[in-house]
């Protein structure tokens, strides 16, 4: 094994993703043996389609929408949603996504518009978020996420960003290494109307976020009171923005040989700089030497021309 590895919990818009560095003898269709810079290394890797941060979201409204929806209803009431805020949108904007189409009530009118409001509701967030994952498939398997997909048993610490690092910084628990610190302040955040934190529109959602990362991380992947402490919810590693883009330069750096032994020269700054400052005096010389041939071979050849020309006449 090489240098330290941490895993890696991804939260977009669309899908969700989790890697990490797991035992040899972990096997299975999400399992990948990686070689970097002459380290094997074994890899589980998985990605959620349809669980990232905003297609969830629509499936939280959908589950709602599937249970309440009629031709008449044009209200209803988001428990996830500070109180004193409302959204209007069209029922096809809830439904036209291919993540929600498993909810898609009977007879439904795309156009028809929907009011939600907020209820400010912590409890009833909770089990909304929860009721869009499959948490009975795994029958109590320890090595199995949510949905019947297999998982080795977690190790190591992850950085956790994006979308994961965003919501830990709306619920002020970026740095914390505490699930009851989460758990504290989203009941907190939960419970807060719009007036207060109509400050920013973007945290008209982080009560339904901060529902969502616990769910996924809790129930999902199995983090708790022991491991949350393993989690770093980061937006940059050393001034580097961490994203897929740079994990995909990375796959394609498994080509790379085992770094050879760097030859070092018995050589002080003060020579290397005299050497330096010689050859560059010498390159300076031989350049100027070599504009002067340049030049007086053109007069010469203007020269023999001109007396050709003489003689010639």
């Amino acid at each position: 094994m090489g240098s330290l590895l941490f895993g890696s919990l991804d939260l977009g818009g669309a899908s969700t993703q989790i890697a990490f560095a797991t035992s040899e003898d972990a096997k299975g269709e999400d399992i990948i043996k990686v070689s970097l810079y002459g380290y094997e290394y074994n890899i589980y890797t998985h990605s959620f389609l349809c669980y990232g941060k905003n297609e969830a979201e629509k499936r939280v409204l959908a589950k709602l929408l599937k249970v309440e929806y009629t031709h008449v209803i044009v209200n209803l009431t988001v428990p996830c949603y500070p109180s004193g805020y409302n959204i209007s949108m069209l029922v096809e904007d809830v439904f036209g996504s291919e993540c929600t189409k498993n909810d898609l009530p009977t007879n439904y009118s795309p156009k028809q518009n929907i009011t939600f409001y907020g209820q400010s509701n912590p409890e009833q967030c909770k089990v909304l978020v929860r009721s869009i994952f499959d948490l009975t498939s795994c029958q109590g398997a320890e090595n199995c996420s949510f949905n019947g997909v297999y998982q080795p048993l977690l190790s190591g610490d992850f950085m956790a960003y994006a979308g994961f690092y965003w919501t830990a910084r709306a619920l002020k628990v970026e740095g914390s290494k505490s699930m009851e610190t989460f758990d504290t302040n989203m009941k907190l955040f939960c419970s807060k109307d719009w007036k207060t934190v109509s400050i920013d529109i973007h945290l008209k959602s982080y009560c339904y976020s901060a529902n969502y990362v616990h769910s996924i991380l809790a129930d999902g992947y199995k983090f708790n009171t022991d491991n949350w402490k393993n989690l770093n919810f980061q937006k940059q590693v050393n001034d580097t923005s961490i994203a897929w883009s740079l994990g995909y330069m990375l796959a394609l750096s498994n080509m790379i040989p085992a770094e050879g032994k760097i030859l070092k020269l018995p050589i002080n700054k003060v020579l290397f700089t005299g050497l330096l400052l010689l050859f560059s005096a010498l390159t300076i010389i031989t350049l100027t030497y070599l504009v002067i041939a340049l030049v007086r071979s053109v007069q010469v050849r203007e020269y023999s021309s001109n007396v050709l020309y003489c003689v010639f006449e």
